[in-house]
């Protein structure tokens, strides 16, 4: 049994720890998503990993597209990885970015072999992986070896009231014991961003988030924008909770950070930390899926997840935490929940009692319990892109 300072992981070659043991089918590019799903196919224990982007992206685009898939392969859930892209060039960049890491890679290109020769060679290798890392053994790590990352989804007006407070205690108790934490949802702040940029750990930290913040505004929601946030934000969903103005929703995000911790950097998307253990804010979509996706890519391999309304999102290769203070949400749509804090609103729970709970859930999910969204086979891997192809 591990106490509640430990919990079983898998170390890496980097050193670093995993609670996960997969090995990925990873896809340069879209018109390579076949043949990494006929290997996965072919091959149990592999899990392919598609998505709509990878050609004729360039500059900054392109730069994040490698970071994303770069990362992902080197997420430490996953054991180890196959590269599957139609050129042998960009194929050749995602594979040496996973090989820092000391992980097992092997990339393979389409053009000139076709999909039949590059499915059997990808095959042959992938079956070696399984073969491998199957025999990969879980050890008792410390609970500072952790990164949690957290993004809420479906917001009501329970959220800011007790599963985005939960997930903020959680943070509160366990970034000093030397865990890595991040947050983002860049639009999703708009209303608070001088809050956000008030809980900076340093002077910098707060400048590189608010330069964030006002690029977001100005190149992204203001050239583009019909009526505020164009019934983006709030969503139908949101409003239909009880928030009426993105100011109400962004109160609520913020209490994910807590009482007491502060953000002692500002990342771009998919970017991993590099200043040492704490709380991280990331440029992010406030979409699910791509904002778990760019988090699972900087590194971390715990998501908490606050909920309202009610989501069912996942993700491929980190376990996502669902948390919920609706009573209706536990009734309706209670497959989906791991952490049920519903009794804060009846003044049955503290925040204290909650945060405990879900601390203990994410002992429990590092020690290789499923979530709800892995029981229930949600996958959702969604690349961000930042503009259009050449």
């Amino acid at each position: 049994m591990t106490s509640n300072n430990t919990f079983f992981g898998y170390r890496r070659e980097n050193g670093r720890v995993g609670v996960r043991n997969y090995v990925a089918i990873l896809p340069v590019d879209d018109i390579s998503n076949a043949a990494c799903e006929a290997v996965a196919n072919n091959i149990q224990g592999t899990m392919a990993l598609p998505h709509s982007y990878g050609r004729l992206q360039f500059g900054e685009d392109l730069e994040l597209h490698f970071r994303t898939m770069i990362g992902t392969g080197a997420n430490p859930n996953v054991a180890a990885c196959i590269v599957i892209g139609i050129e042998p060039e960009w194929t050749q960049v995602i594979v040496d970015g996973i090989a820092k890491t000391g992980k097992p890679v092997a990339g393979f290109s389409i053009e000139q072999n076709g999909d039949i020769n590059t499915i059997a060679a990808a095959s042959r290798k992938a079956k070696e992986f399984v073969h491998l890392t199957s025999e990969y053994q879980r050890e008792e790590c410390d609970i500072a070896e952790l990164w949690v990352s957290t993004k809420c989804g479906e917001s009501d007006t329970t959220t800011g009231l007790s599963s985005c407070p939960t997930v903020g205690n959680m943070y509160d108790k366990l970034l000093p014991k030397g865990i890595y934490g991040v947050f983002g949802e860049t639009s999703e702040i708009t209303g608070a961003e001088h809050l956000c940029k008030a809980r900076a750990a340093n002077p910098e930290a707060g400048e590189k988030f608010m330069k964030i913040f006002q690029a977001y505004q100005d190149e992204v929601i203001e050239p583009f924008k019909t009526s505020d946030l164009s019934d983006s934000q709030p969503t139908k969903g949101n409003i239909l909770g009880g928030l009426t103005t993105i100011e109400e929703k962004a109160l609520g995000n913020l209490e994910k950070i807590g009482r007491t911790s502060t953000y002692i950097d500002a990342l771009g998307p998919a970017e991993a930390p590099e200043k040492g253990a704490g709380l991280y804010f990331m440029d992010t979509s406030s979409a699910a899926a791509e904002c778990v996706t760019l988090m699972a890519a900087a590194g971390y391999v715990v998501h908490t997840f606050p909920t309202g309304q009610g989501n069912v999102v996942g993700n491929p290769i980190v376990p996502v935490i669902k948390i919920t203070g609706n009573p209706r949400t536990v009734r309706t749509m209670g497959e989906h929940v791991d952490v049920d804090v519903s009794g804060v609103l009846r003044r049955e729970m503290t925040i204290d009692q909650a945060g405990d709970s879900l601390i203990e859930c994410i002992r429990r999910t590092a020690n290789g319990r499923l979530t709800a969204a892995e029981a229930l086979g949600h996958k959702e891997f969604v690349m961000t892109k930042l503009y259009r192809s050449a």
